[in-house]
C-alpha cells in the first residue's frame, strides 16, 4: 500500500491558499446563479491542488445561458480576485482557474456564438474525417483570418477580464462585513 505524502505549505503559502478558497466560496455565495458550495478546503491534494472549494449544481443543467457561464467564470476567478484584494498582487494558485475561465470564455466566443462582434458563427470546430467504421478528427486547421482571429481572442479576453471585475468588486463591496 502506497502512502500518499502530504506537502507541507510554508505558513505564507497556507494564508494564500485560505484567501483564494475564500473568494471561491464568498463570491459563489453572492453570485446569482452559481452553484451553491458543498465543501472548502485548504488541505493540499493530489499533484496541483493546495485547496479547493467544491460546489455542486442544485439540478441537472443540458443547457447554460450566457448569464450561468459568466456567473461560473466569475467564481472560478474569485480566487485570484481575492489575492489581489487582500494582498495587492497575484500568485501561481490560480493556473488552473485561469485555464478554465478561458477555456470557456473561448467556447462563449468560438462554439457557441455568445460574443456580439465576433457574431453568431461557430470557429474552430475540428473537421471529422471518416475511415471505414472509425472517425478520426483532423488536426485543427483555422477557417477565419487573422482579422476574425484578434476579434475572437479580444473578445475572449474581454470575457474573462469582466469576469475578474466582477468578482473583485463582490469581494471589495464585502470586505470587512
Amino acid at each position: 500500500r502506497l502512502e500518499r505524502k502530504s506537502r507541507v505549505l510554508s505558513p505564507r503559502e497556507r494564508r494564500i491558499t485560505s484567501f483564494h478558497e475564500m473568494g471561491h466560496a464568498l463570491v459563489a455565495l453572492a453570485t446569482p446563479g452559481a452553484d451553491p458550495v458543498q465543501k472548502v478546503s485548504i488541505i493540499p491534494h493530489g499533484l496541483g491542488a493546495l485547496g479547493f472549494t467544491l460546489q455542486r449544481p442544485s439540478e441537472e443543467r443540458y443547457i447554460a445561458t450566457r448569464a450561468e457561464l459568466e456567473a461560473k467564470m466569475t467564481v472560478l476567478l474569485g480566487g485570484r480576485a481575492a489575492e489581489l484584494v487582500e494582498f495587492g498582487e497575484l500568485s501561481t494558485g490560480a493556473a488552473d482557474d485561469l485555464v478554465k475561465a478561458t477555456e470557456l470564455a473561448r467556447e462563449m466566443v468560438m462554439r457557441h456564438g455568445m460574443d456580439p462582434t465576433v457574431g453568431h458563427v461557430v470557429y474552430g470546430e475540428p473537421p471529422t474525417i471518416l475511415l471505414g467504421s472509425r472517425t478520426l478528427l483532423a488536426p485543427e486547421s483555422r477557417m477565419y483570418s487573422e482579422e476574425t482571429a484578434r476579434d475572437i481572442e479580444h473578445a475572449v479576453r474581454g470575457i474573462v477580464q469582466n469576469a475578474l471585475d466582477r468578482a473583485v468588486a463582490i469581494l471589495t463591496l464585502n470586505q470587512g462585513a
